[in-house]
């Protein structure tokens, strides 16, 4: 079988501004020369790597991501990069996880100017040598980017992508950068929050109702108010309208470079206060001292909440979701109305009706035992007559027959090289030829790698729910000689990954004991 071999492509902001000056497209240039590299040394191409978004960390690249996946496996000879530098700019720690990944491998990086061996003592320290001048020359950049934010910043003037809710974000005049203009439509509904929320709703009782941020987001919701981007409003819109003082004239900014959304709630209410907070060349839409008077009363407000106790009591918490909307279900108290604690969909809009929480914890724990004496029986009787099922001996008959074919078409895409040296193939031939092979090649790895994970996964099967069943009984044998709603809610997550909640007619009166609702339980043990 001949050695396979990937290729990543990726631009650098060098190439970005050679292309915004009339440049060819980069990655297309790229990836010609590293073919033609790969055709001239006999190189069997299987995967070709193109990384369009932009990002420095490996963790935002899915294309590196899904390389190294793939390195790792050891299946590769080698990677084609324009230069090691493409591989990784990041941080120290994303180097060198690049690094070992390719040399635990044995997998070679290969540029037209040189192959490095990463077990090659020489060559590792060549290539780390190449990453740490990459890094560097990336964090000088870097350092000058910031550098002119924080100097734009400083200058009053807006320096984010989009502009807040209220505003539109527009070019200075005659100078550089960005500053924000207001939107009167929007800015009068940013003038009615702060005013229902320091003054409350004036009712016609000539009555004061004072108003949180949900009470907010329903009365904009019921007055047909659309925010930006969602189709309704939430508390936590709300919230960050409300602490933002970009609308009292600011520009506030972030000096931790991790940050990079501006203007946000959770910026603003970051602990270490590391950012700047300066005037703005905007107009202001609220007056200075009703935002003062709004960040006192959400002060307050926190203060009077973290005193409530914060005790789990709901012991299927995080566990259970509306099957209508798709919402977290939430515990609601009982209050003078009803006199026990109830699950219900916390979306106002959603009519999935609640029911007592008990009598749902009583029917999970009764939902999953009938799901694990399902799965035992079915797993007694598969194990008492077979040792080995006919579908695994199908599955491992469809391994070699696709192994087989695997091997063959190497073969032949070897012997093209070779009609190609004898000049029997022209080289527009051989390139139709091989191409054609390669994608056989790798329609047919893709098939052996799935086939080889359904094979292992239904081998596995016996072992996993012999493994499985006896925690799931375990669980239900000691779960009601708990009294303390975490441990029971920890112990339900080993076992159950979701559970979804669906009731659509209300209990009639003294018949609140009935369990009329449907549970669809999810264990965290999958294709059973």
């Amino acid at each position: 079988m001949s050695e396979k071999y990937l290729i990543y492509l990726r631009k650098s902001r060098a190439d970005h501004e050679l292309e915004a000056r009339g440049e060819s497209e980069t990655l297309a240039r790229h990836e010609k020369l590293l073919t033609d590299y790969a055709v001239k040394n006999h190189l069997n191409i299987s995967k070709i790597y193109k990384e369009i978004v932009s990002g420095e960390s490996i963790a935002a690249r899915p294309e590196i991501q899904k390389l190294l996946q793939d390195v790792e496996t050891g299946e590769y000879a080698g990677v084609l990069v324009v230069e090691v530098e493409r591989l990784a700019r990041g941080d120290t720690m994303d180097q060198g996880y690049i690094s070992s990944v390719f040399k635990y491998s044995d997998t070679k990086i290969i540029t037209p100017s040189k192959i490095y061996d990463p077990n090659n003592e020489f060559d590792e320290e060549y290539f780390e040598f190449g990453l740490f001048m990459s890094r560097r020359e990336y964090k000088t950049i870097n350092r000058r980017i910031q550098r002119g934010r924080i100097a734009s910043v400083n200058e009053g003037k807006y320096i984010a992508s989009t502009a807040p809710y209220g505003y539109r974000r527009i070019k200075i005049a005659e100078d550089k950068g960005y500053t924000l203009e207001i939107c009167k439509e929007e800015s009068n509904v940013i003038r009615l929050i702060f005013d229902l929320y320091t003054n409350g709703k004036h009712l016609p009782d000539n009555t004061i109702k004072q108003m949180g941020m949900s009470l907010i987001a329903k009365e904009l919701d019921s007055m047909g108010i659309k925010p930006r981007i969602a189709k309704t409003w939430s508390p936590s819109s709300i919230k960050d309208i409300l602490t933002n003082p970009v609308y009292i004239g600011k520009i506030r900014w972030s000096k931790d470079k991790t940050i990079k959304k501006a203007g946000s709630a959770k910026e603003y209410r970051r602990k270490n206060n590391n950012f700047i907070l300066v005037d703005g060349l905007h107009e202001a839409i609220v007056e200075e001292s009703v935002f003062k008077k709004a960040a006192a009363i959400l002060k307050a407000n926190t203060h009077v909440s973290l005193q409530k106790n914060t005790v789990l009591q709901n012991p299927l918490t995080g566990l259970v979701y509306c099957q209508k909307c798709g919402t977290l279900m939430t515990r609601a108290a009982s209050n003078t109305k009803i006199n026990y604690p109830v699950l219900k969909c916390p979306n106002r809009y959603c009519d999935n009706i609640s029911a007592p929480l008990k009598l749902i914890e009583e029917h999970v724990l009764l939902s999953l035992k009938e799901w694990a004496d399902s799965n035992e029986l079915d797993w007694t009787v598969h194990n008492k007559t077979m040792k080995i099922s006919d579908s695994l001996s199908f599955k491992q008959n469809h391994l070699k027959t696709l192994q087989a074919n695997l091997d063959s078409l190497n073969k032949q895409l070897d012997k093209t090289y070779t009609l190609l040296e004898r000049e029997i193939y022209t080289v527009e031939i051989f390139q139709k030829r091989s191409q054609q092979l390669n994608d056989e090649i790798s329609t047919t790895q893709k098939a052996l790698k799935e086939a080889q994970n359904d094979y292992e996964k239904t081998f596995s099967e016996q072992s996993l729910i012999k493994s499985f069943l006896p925690r799931v009984y375990n669980i239900i044998e000691v779960y009601q000689e708990l009294d303390n709603a975490s441990a029971k809610n920890s112990l339900l997550k080993e076992v159950i990954e979701k559970i979804e909640y669906l009731k659509t007619t209300a209990n009639k009166k003294n018949q609140g004991h009935k369990a009329n609702f449907n549970l669809t339980l999810f264990p965290k043990i999958k294709n059973l």
